[in-house]
């Protein structure tokens, strides 16, 4: 009869234990960089937002609510605040919309998918600074002096004049023509997500869905989309943060 003794065990818990401090030890710099420089930065504003301070007399004596009522009573920020909301809606929507497309497309093992996946997440490694520049410029409506430029130049010269518009000057379609340009840097970003994520969920339930019956169709509708939620959830998350 083979005997074991338990000196293995505290071993295996101490290798845990250790495992564990030198994964918080790793992550603690990063977690208190963004609670000062992110939250805690954020958190001064929301209290300074209910003094009387100004850039011209820095008071700090306690105002409640009344700078937000006065605030709300702006016309000016009213719009700002709808247009910031839309803004938000056209760019986490894109977002989500193309990267996860993108991702589907992927996923089907395409010829030259590592081509397609560096083609993809090559805007988000331009600064945004250069894409504001570029998108800035091909959404110029042009002027009388010197005619057409960028997108409508492009429309032009493919006869299709008829199309050409004041891209980030016309206010209804003004706030989509800006969010094309953060939809277009970002969608890299959540296409990488949603692939992950894709090839995280095992075959298996792909093929005992096939074997129920399901289409294409109903096995993202059903089975993929709904094991996708946590992923959605981070995508929608970090882009709000950054359309913020």
């Amino acid at each position: 009869m083979q005997v074991t003794t338990g000196r293995g065990r505290p071993a295996r818990r101490r290798s845990r234990i250790g495992d564990r401090a030198a994964a918080v030890a790793m992550v603690l710099p990063s977690v208190a960089a963004i609670a000062v420089f992110v939250y805690g930065f954020a958190g001064w504003t929301g209290y300074v937002s209910f003094t009387r301070w100004n850039d011209v007399l820095p008071d700090y004596t306690w105002a409640g609510l009344r700078t937000y009522a006065d605030l709300f009573e702006t016309f000016r920020f009213r719009i700002d605040l709808l247009n910031t909301v839309k803004f938000t809606l056209v760019f986490l929507t894109g977002c989500v919309g193309v990267g996860f497309a993108l991702a589907v497309l992927l996923d089907r093992a395409v010829t030259g998918e590592s081509v397609f996946r560096t083609i993809f997440l090559a805007p988000l490694a331009i600064s945004f600074i250069v894409t504001g520049v570029v998108w800035r410029w091909l959404l110029n409506p042009g002027s009388a002096q010197l005619g057409s430029v960028g997108i409508n130049l492009l429309l032009d010269r493919a006869h299709l004049g008829v199309l050409k518009t004041g891209w980030y000057t016309d206010p209804r379609i003004g706030i989509v023509a800006v969010a094309l340009a953060a939809i277009w840097q970002m969608s890299g970003y959540t296409m990488a997500l949603y692939l992950a994520g894709l090839r995280s969920i095992p075959d298996e339930l792909r093929e005992a869905a096939r074997v129920d019956g399901a289409g294409e169709w109903q096995l993202y509708r059903r089975v993929l989309i709904p094991l996708l939620q946590p992923v959605t959830l981070s995508a929608v998350i970090i882009l709000g943060h950054i359309s913020l």
